[in-house]
């Protein structure tokens, strides 16, 4: 799990002419990029990075010396090692630590694999997908799922449809 790369931003599109880059960020802000100087296995490496007032980046790579290697960057997606991430806290996770994890009911009955973690303003939601293909939706709650990690995701039994 350590090795698998995790994705922090993608490239939108250039800025100005001088070959920057704005980034729409999947993490917590500039500073959750600042602490990395190397992104895509070392292909691209970070000169500067600043907040655009607007909840995105400005970045500047080493490897794009002008506007035409910046747009052609666009849908480029940056990514680090999972180890490169900080720690986390007790009852913190990452996304990419929980998805495709096996889930089971308190019960112990098999449901499926989480696919996706959303967040739609009110806290964390896991989407569940079952052997048959369909899906269904649990919040990231102490109440609807008691434990994660160790290789699977329990969901309190009464929170499965």
């Amino acid at each position: 799990m350590t090795d698998r790369p995790v994705t922090l931003a993608a490239i939108v599109g250039a800025h100005g002419i001088a070959g920057e880059v704005r980034l729409k960020l999947f993490g917590e802000g500039a500073a959750s990029l600042k602490r990395h100087k190397a992104f895509n296995g070392g292909t691209l490496t970070a000169q500067s990075l600043r907040d655009d007032g607007k909840g995105g980046v400005i970045a500047r790579f080493a490897e794009v010396a002008d506007r035409t290697a910046a747009e052609a960057l666009r849908g480029t997606l940056l990514t680090v090692p999972r180890a490169a991430l900080p720690a986390l806290a007790e009852g913190e996770y990452y996304y990419t630590d929980l998805i495709g994890l096996p889930c089971v009911s308190s019960e112990g009955a098999t449901l499926g694999e989480c696919v996706a973690v959303e967040n739609f303003g009110a806290g964390d939601v896991l989407e569940i997908q079952r052997p048959d293909g369909k899906t269904f939706m649990v919040p990231m709650r102490p109440e609807a799922v008691p434990e994660w990690g160790e290789g699977r995701i329990v969901i309190e039994a009464a929170w499965v449809i």
